[in-house]
């Protein structure tokens, strides 16, 4: 595969698993109240930090994957957050009949988003993103730099040195 194809493929990839998560996201922050009474039911402690933190990590970490910031630490919490959130609102083993198919099916997917997001993490996030644009400015203003300073033979400086009796050194076989 070339270069810009894996580039755009990888891009790509990064627009659906953000789409998985931020318009739920986005819904769950404008009614965190609603979503800490959902929390508070499955009896976790401290429903509204959990909502809160949980509204931070699934606004700001899909924005993150779209832009490629940081893509370990943010693919890394994103799974984390999903595989949680997952177990915490899917327990299909407290269910009978569909309703344990259907939440066993939901908690499948989201441990397989979660797999998304850790492949993301490993793998990066490519050139098209944040960190690919910063690698090829500090790529570009890397030659210039070595450009700029001129080698000992430029300068007419020094010349090799010889050893005693005029000869050059040998160099060692490998």
């Amino acid at each position: 595969m070339t270069g810009r194809a894996q580039d755009g493929l990888l891009f790509l990839t990064r627009l659906l698993l953000a789409a998985a998560l931020l318009p739920t996201g986005v819904a769950r922050a404008l009614n965190v109240s609603g979503f800490a009474i959902t929390l508070a039911a499955t009896g976790l402690p401290s429903p509204n930090a959990v909502a809160t933190a949980a509204v931070i990590v699934q606004v700001f970490g899909p924005v993150a994957l779209i832009l490629g910031v940081l893509p370990s630490l943010s693919g890394l919490a994103l799974a984390v957050f999903v595989g949680v959130m997952a177990v915490l609102l899917h327990p299909f083993w407290q269910f009978v009949g569909p309703s344990a198919v259907a939440e066993r099916t939901l908690l499948l997917a989201d441990f397989g988003l979660a797999g998304g997001f850790l492949m993301y993490a490993m793998t990066g996030p490519g050139r098209w993103s944040w960190q690919g644009w910063r690698q090829g400015a500090r790529a570009a203003a890397s030659p210039a730099r070595s450009a700029a300073k001129p080698t000992a033979g430029a300068r007419g400086g020094s010349k090799p040195k010889r050893a005693p009796g005029g000869r050059a050194p040998a160099r060692a076989a490998a």
